[in-house]
Order: structure tokens, then C-alpha cells, then sequence
């Protein structure tokens, strides 16, 4: 995902900037020595990689990653399922639904790694340079990087690239870059310079223009009709270390691992890229997923439904060893998943109702009835974690409260921090929970009328309308439709409705829906821009990956001071009052969360010992056992 974070700034600024942007002028500076950009008596640091505070736990002579095998053998393929359709190519398009794993085929920058938070290492780039203010930012590219059409990675492309991102992007992203980015200057042809606004935070600057990926500047400019915002079915250029090499609509995608990738020996991809090819097979819908994973028609498999898991995995592939199961360790905090409100819908403002909503789902039946009782309760934003709010503020997360002012309500300060209902699990309706629900929403002026409908005083009645894609689990689907149920008892007009994904995509990208089962938001932890566009005002309108329309100047401002937080222990009281903030708005009724991946596949795959916190890596550093992948398809195993 590409992340950036919005800021206010000054009118003339922002009048400057969008005058730059129509006008698509990218500043091109004519230096002999980068050198000259570096202003005399500067603070400038330069480093091999990039964090906020400075702490890099790899040394400038790294010589591989810690979680990967260096001496990993490369070869074979791996193959794995995608769900639904794809009419595009282009994974950054505004419209249509485009393919899996395209975003593999563009490097950036620099480089996040697995384990660690907020720490960057260069890729095109082999050093950067920032004043210790960070008002700008120099990267140096490496000489020798290229495109897969043989041509050199330059800062013009670099600059290029960001141009079309802030013109052409998400506009979640692009007004976003708009406010932090004031140039973007190709110094050299391996130099490229970006200055920032001095008025916003200087949190996210740095890794968010490090991460957008380079584009090759003369195959845009080759044809006027190609753009980043629309679908398309032809590659631009790229120099990523996978390339397209098949597709077929709608059935099947195949990405070729580059022999001439030029990155293939630097220290941060040794052990990386194992397989000579990545098949996605797609299918219509979960069931016909596993099935094709039976038959053998790709080889791993992620498990996101636990009745799967738990009943379907009694098949004779299994039952004889040809396919394994285990369950690997997860690091990271489960994302925020469940039914989100839209928080655009009149009838959906008022947090009584919001409130009386989630009482009619019950979790506990759920996960006994439906998920085999393999998922756990889930109340925070950062479930299971040391910045998991507690109670009532206390400490050094009420200490930082205090200093945002009156934007912090008094019972934010005082009551404990909410907490997910819980239900008795013996059937569906919970009675006492239904009960205090409808009382909520007699509160809210929704009370049942003669013809048993939950009405307002105006007569209208109160409706829920919950799309879902039928690429769903099918253990998800139930849980949405038993949702629906209970809203019913309620005398609300609720309806779960079943679509085809590319219907889903287009109502989820206008909002056409009441309530939705989600997986857009994100844990943290660490503060950044991502954290904006995802739970930011500015961006509530617009941003795909906030589907409630959160706006909230109570989360703004926790938001705004995380940013400024000049150390740890500050940064982490900041989150901590974020994951408070985030759930006292209650913009989403959570569902459970499983703490490990749950991974199926044929006998074929090895791994590092070391596995790091935060991704288990199995496209990326596992590879392929060839003796084991040969026996087992000279078996007619699989394809």
C-alpha cells in the first residue's frame, strides 16, 4: 500500500503546488555537483538506510537479512489461489479490479524489512542524505539499476514517477503528497532531491516518497493514452525482480523471476526471490478455492476459513502426507476487522443506534457455531500488544491526553475504555442484548410500530444494507447472514446482500452500503501517514481504506501529536491514546481474530529456521525442495 500523511499548509502554498501539478512541470535541476543542493554549515545525515529515530538494526555492511536463507537454492515455481476476477494490469488504477501481486514487478527506493518497525533500507537507492530537519531529502541511486528493458534507473524517472502518483494516484494519496512535497528535483541522473513543507510534520516524509515505486519515464512519455489511473492490460516498464509472463483473463496470472534482475545480489535481497515463477490460479469462489487445491492446481494455500481448517482437510493428499498443515506464529496485532458503519448514513449517526447495532451481533455464538471456536474476542486496535489502552487513562498516555486540551471529552478521561459486549453463545438471539439494544434505539427515537417495523417519527424505517462478494469464506458469509438475522429481530430492515466481487469493488469505492464486513483497516505500531488514511478527517471523504468516512478532531489530534513525538515512550503513549480514541468512536463492531497463519501445502516447500515477527514469508525467502516437487508431480500431485 502506498501511505502518505496529510497536513494543513498555508493557502499560498497549496495554490503554488496545484498550479505545479495541473501544469505536470516536473523541476529538473540543472547542477553539476548534487553538492550544491546542500546548504554550507547544514546538519546533514547520511546513512544506508532510514528510520525516525535514527535506530537501524542492520549496519551499512550487511551482508544478508537475518530471516533468510543466503545459500537458498533457487528454482521451480509457487503456485497459489486469487479469488474473483481482474480486468487490469495496472494495480494502481482508479478503476476496475486489477490482477494479484503486480505491485512485485516495481522496485522502490527503500525497503521495509520483517523484522523491524518503521526501518528502511536502500534498494534503487544505495544511500540518502536529510538535514536534520528534515526539510529535504536526497536519495543517491545506485548506477547500476535498470529497467527490464535494459535501460539505466535515473532520478528523472524517480521524479517522474512521484509526478504521476500526485496527478494521476488515488487522490487519498495524492492530496496527501501534495501537502508534504514542495519539489522534487532530478539534481543528477543518479541524484534526486525532495524538499518538503516546512509546515507539516516531519513524521512520514522520508519513507513515503522512499516507497513509491519507479516508473521508466520513456515508456509513459512513448504514448500519450497511458495513465496510472486507468485500467490497462500492457505492463509499464518496470525493473522489479519479477516480470509478467502470462495471463489469462479472469483464470490465471504467471510472473517470471528475472535472470538479469540487477538487485539480485545486494545484500537486502540475498536469499530473497527463490522461485523461477509465481502462478495465481483464480476461482469464482472459496469452495471451488479448495477444491482446486485438492486437485492440485496450485500448491499453497493461506487458510482464512476455520471451519476449513478445522473439518476439510480430510482428503487423501492429506491423509497420506503429500500436503502438510501447520500452524506458524503471527508477530504483528490482528487487524481491525469486522462491520463497519458508514458513517455517512443519517441513521447511522447517532452512536446510540450504532451502539444498539452491535449488541445484535453475537460473537460468542459465532465462533462456536460457525468458526469451531478457533477465534478469539477482539476490542482493541492493537489487540494482544503493550499499546493495548487499558482501563482509564493513566500514566504517561494520560499525561499526553492532558496536553491536547479540550478536544479530549471529560469521560475520555474518566470511564474505562470500551470493551466489546459479550453474548451468550447457546443460540443466535442473545435476549438480554437484543432488549438493551431496542431500548437504545427507543433513545435514539427508532421504536417498533404496529407493523412490527422499527420506525422513526417521520414513519421511515430503518434499513441496513450489507454488501458482501461472494468470494467470501463461507463460514464469513454465514456469520454476515446470522448478523443480519439478529438485526431483523430487531424490526430493521436489514439485508445481507450477495454480489459478484466486481460489483463489491465498485459499491465499496462509492460507499453504497450501511454496513460492510471489512478488512481495510489496519493495526499499528508506529505512528505515520499511513495512520492519516486510514482514521484522518482530511481524507474521510475519499480514502478507500477508511470505509466508514471516520472524521473525528478527537483522533486528529491524538494523530497530529503522535507525529510529533520526539521519542519512544511518547510515540507509544500516543498510539496508546489512538487505540482508546479509535474505539470510544465506535465505528466498527469487531469480529475475532485467529493469532497464527494457518498454512496448507504440498510437501514441496523449505524455510529459514528463523522466521521474522512480522511475515512468515512464503513468496518471499521460502523456496522450493526440487527433489520433493519432481517426485511428487511425476505422482500427478499436482499441475
Amino acid at each position: 500500500m502506498i501511505r502518505a500523511r496529510v497536513a494543513r499548509q498555508a493557502s499560498n502554498l497549496s495554490r503554488d503546488l496545484n498550479k505545479w501539478l495541473v501544469t505536470g512541470v516536473i523541476m529538473l535541476g540543472v547542477i553539476g555537483s548534487a553538492q550544491a543542493v546542500r546548504a554550507e554549515g547544514e546538519d546533514v545525515i547520511r546513512s544506508h538506510g532510514y528510520s525516525y529515530f535514527g535506530n537501524l538494526d542492520y549496519p551499512a555492511d550487511f551482508e544478508h537479512l537475518g530471516y533468510v536463507n543466503p545459500e537458498a537454492p533457487k528454482g521451480g515455481e509457487i503456485s497459489v489461489a486469487a479469488s474473483g476476477t481482474f480486468d487490469s494490469l495496472n494495480p494502481y488504477s482508479r478503476k476496475g479490479r486489477s490482477g494479484a501481486l503486480t505491485t512485485i514487478q516495481y522496485d522502490t527506493l527503500i525497503q521495509s524489512t520483517d523484522d523491524s518497525v518503521g526501518q528502511y533500507y536502500g534498494l534503487l537507492a544505495e544511500s540518502l542524505e536529510y538535514d536534520a530537519g528534515r526539510n529535504w531529502v536526497i536519495f543517491n541511486l545506485r548506477p547500476e539499476a535498470q529497467f527490464w528493458d535494459g535501460t539505466q534507473v535515473t532520478a528523472e524517472d524517480v521524479v517522474y514517477s512521484h509526478t504521476l502518483f500526485v496527478t494521476q494516484g488515488l487522490p487519498s494519496y495524492a492530496q496527501a503528497v501534495s501537502h508534504m512535497v514542495t519539489g522534487a528535483e532530478a539534481i543528477d541522473a543518479q541524484t534526486v532531491k525532495f524538499t518538503f513543507n516546512p509546515d507539516v510534520s516531519r513524521r512520514s516524509l522520508i519513507e513515503t516518497v522512499g516507497n513509491t515505486p519507479v516508473f521508466s519515464k520513456a515508456w509513459f512519455e512513448a504514448d500519450e493514452s497511458r495513465r496510472l489511473d486507468e485500467p490497462r492490460l500492457e505492463i509499464a516498464v518496470g525493473s522489479g525482480p519479477y516480470i509478467l509472463d502470462s495471463y489469462d483473463i479472469n483464470r490465471r496470472i504467471v510472473y517470471k523471476r528475472r535472470d538479469d534482475y540487477w538487485a539480485k545480489d545486494l545484500p537486502i535481497n540475498k536469499g530473497r526471490h527463490n522461485y523461477d515463477s509465481i502462478r495465481l490460479e483464480y476461482f469464482a469462489d472459496s469452495t471451488a478455492a479448495f477444491q482446486g487445491f485438492t486437485a492440485g492446481e496450485y500448491t499453497i494455500r493461506v487458510e482464512s476459513d476455520p471451519k476449513q481448517w478445522a473439518t476439510g482437510y480430510d482428503f487423501p493428499k492429506f491423509n497420506d502426507g503429500t500436503v502438510i498443515r501447520e500452524e506458524i506464529p503471527n508477530g504483528s496485532p490482528p487487524d481491525p476487522t469486522g462491520f463497519v458503519f458508514n458513517l455517512g448514513k443519517p441513521n447511522l449517526a447517532d452512536k446510540r443506534v450504532r451502539e444498539a447495532l452491535a449488541l445484535a451481533f453475537n460473537f460468542e455464538w459465532t465462533n462456536e457455531s460457525l468458526l469451531f471456536g478457533l477465534n478469539s474476542p477482539r476490542s482493541s486496535f492493537v489487540q494482544g500488544t503493550d499499546l493495548e489502552a487499558k482501563d482509564v487513562p493513566q500514566g504517561e498516555e494520560l499525561a499526553f491526553l492532558k496536553t491536547l486540551g479540550d478536544v479530549v471529552p471529560d469521560e475520555f478521561l474518566n470511564e474505562p475504555v470500551r470493551v466489546s459486549h459479550t453474548s451468550g453463545s447457546s443460540r443466535l438471539n442473545d435476549r438480554r442484548n437484543l432488549r438493551q439494544a431496542s431500548k437504545l434505539l427507543e433513545e435514539a427515537g427508532w421504536v417498533v410500530a404496529d407493523d412490527g417495523k422499527l420506525r422513526n417519527a417521520a414513519g421511515e424505517q430503518l434499513t441496513v444494507d450489507m454488501p458482501y462478494p461472494n468470494s467470501l469464506p463461507a463460514s464469513t458469509a454465514t456469520m454476515i447472514e446470522s448478523y443480519a438475522q439478529n438485526l431483523q429481530a430487531l424490526g430493521i430492515a436489514a439485508r445481507a446482500d450477495k454480489i459478484d466481487p466486481a460489483q463489491y469493488t465498485l459499491r465499496s469505492r462509492e460507499r453504497d452500503y450501511d454496513m460492510v464486513y471489512s478488512t481495510r483497516y489496519g493495526a499499528f505500531l508506529s505512528t505515520g501517514g499511513g495512520l492519516t488514511q486510514m482514521y484522518g478527517s482530511d481524507e474521510a471523504e475519499f480514502s478507500l481504506f477508511n470505509p466508514a468516512g471516520l472524521a473525528s478532531p478527537l483522533v486528529d489530534a491524538i494523530l497530529e501529536a503522535s507525529f510529533e513525538a520526539t521519542n519512544q515512550e511518547d510515540t507509544n503513549a500516543a498510539l496508546m491514546a489512538l487505540d482508546r480514541a479509535l474505539r470510544h468512536e465506535f465505528f466498527i463492531v469487531p469480529d475475532g481474530y485467529v493469532a497464527n497463519y494457518w498454512v496448507a501445502s504440498y510437501d514441496i516447500y523449505e524455510r529459514p529456521k528463523i522466521l521474522p515477527p512480522f511475515g512468515f514469508g512464503y513468496l518471499d525467502n521460502w523456496w522450493i525442495n526440487a527433489d520433493k516437487a519432481t517426485k511428487l508431480k511425476q505422482e500427478g500431485a499436482f499441475r
